[in-house]
């Protein structure tokens, strides 16, 4: 049962930071006076990489472990390029929908 309250959790998350990914450059164009943060890019990251280390703990399928690490890492190269260097690299959009894929997969594998 936690791992379904994770997995729910790392959906949620990954959605909305896929939603922050799109939607926030679009609103850069119109001069609303804001910028783009890159600090909330890594609370995602964060949060991301605990509820996918807590998650990957119980999980027996190997492919699946390696498909939601490996989101986390497209998403950590993107935000530290981002971080270091101010290029943005848009391995974030793969990473969030890997993130969420696995995620799914993962919630409709546990038994009801």
């Amino acid at each position: 049962m936690k791992s379904k309250i994770l997995d729910a959790v790392g959906i949620s998350a990954a959605v909305l930071c896929l939603i922050h990914c799109i939607v926030f450059p679009l609103l850069l164009i119109i001069p609303l006076g804001i910028s783009h943060n890159p600090y909330i890019d890594l609370a995602f990251l964060i949060i991301g990489t605990v509820v996918v280390y807590r998650v990957t703990k119980s999980i027996t399928r190997h492919w699946l472990r390696v498909l939601l690490w490996a989101s986390i890492f497209l998403i950590a190269v993107s935000v530290f390029a981002d971080l270091i260097f101010e290029i943005h690299i848009p391995l974030l959009y793969a990473g969030a929908a890997g993130l969420i894929t696995g995620h799914i997969i993962n919630f409709k594998n546990h038994q009801h």
